[in-house]
């Protein structure tokens, strides 16, 4: 005979009242189904979140062959920064069969131009959004970029207050310095922009269109300038410190 309040062996209660065994398993599988709702609706929070914080931004500028690409991929590896190049996403972009914009973007380049600012905002987008979907990342070197007052127009109506640009690391090189590294480049690198021509309608291009970007920058506060003629250690040791603060 079982006793009252007690389950029987086919589960039901013998008599009286609620069974305790079943209180128990009814209370614990409570708790945890509660637990579980609680708990995805913290990660929903902390996605949504996530998802609307703004991106951290920092535009590295510079002349042609000043090594910012080198630093780049140095705090990239090891402050883990994502290293976006401009450059590189247009020439990824040049290779890309059936590309409506290869065409746009192969003649400004050979020629030493910049290419059009709303192209090359939207492919630095496209990558941001693609690494923080992957792979949740939320900071962002973005190298050569802004390089003219077109660029930063549409870097303000495309990406706006998606990103926060928390300062511009410009590298200071002398240009003879610059050329010589560029023309070294150019023997293995097959970059059509590394020949002597290109270089030199480079650095006009560039002190025409992008000084006065970093000039507009250190009014507001943002330029951490780097003298970028030392070794890739000291530079190194130099944004670490800059970046980790």
């Amino acid at each position: 005979m079982t006793p009252p309040g007690c389950c029987s062996k086919d589960g039901a209660s013998s008599g009286k009242g609620f069974c305790p065994f079943s209180l128990f398993l009814f209370g614990a599988t409570a708790y945890s189904f509660v637990s579980h709702l609680q708990s995805k609706s913290c990660k929903r929070a902390i996605d949504d979140a996530t998802a609307s914080e703004p991106s951290r931004v920092v535009f590295v500028l510079g002349g042609p062959g000043a090594g910012k690409g080198t630093q780049c991929q140095l705090l990239s590896e090891k402050l883990n920064w994502a290293h976006l190049s401009a450059g590189d996403l247009l020439r990824e972009e040049r290779k890309k069969d059936g590309s409506e914009l290869a065409d746009v973007i192969n003649a400004n380049i050979s020629a030493g131009k910049i290419v059009p600012s709303e192209i090359t905002v939207q492919l630095i987008k496209n990558a941001m959004e693609q690494l923080r979907k992957e792979k949740g990342q939320m900071k962002f070197l973005i190298d050569g970029f802004p390089r003219s007052e077109g660029n930063v127009n549409a870097w303000n109506d495309v990406v706006g207050e998606d990103a926060n640009v928390e300062c511009v690391l410009y590298f200071e090189c002398p240009e003879d310095i610059l050329t010589s590294r560029l023309l070294e480049r150019g023997k293995t690198s097959g970059r059509s922009d590394d020949s002597i021509d290109v270089i030199r309608k480079r650095f006009i291009t560039y002190r025409d269109e992008s000084m006065p970007i970093i000039d507009m920058y250190e009014k507001e506060g943002k330029v951490r300038k780097i003298i970028a003629d030392r070794s890739i250690e000291e530079i190194y040791e130099e944004l670490e410190a800059l970046l980790k603060n």
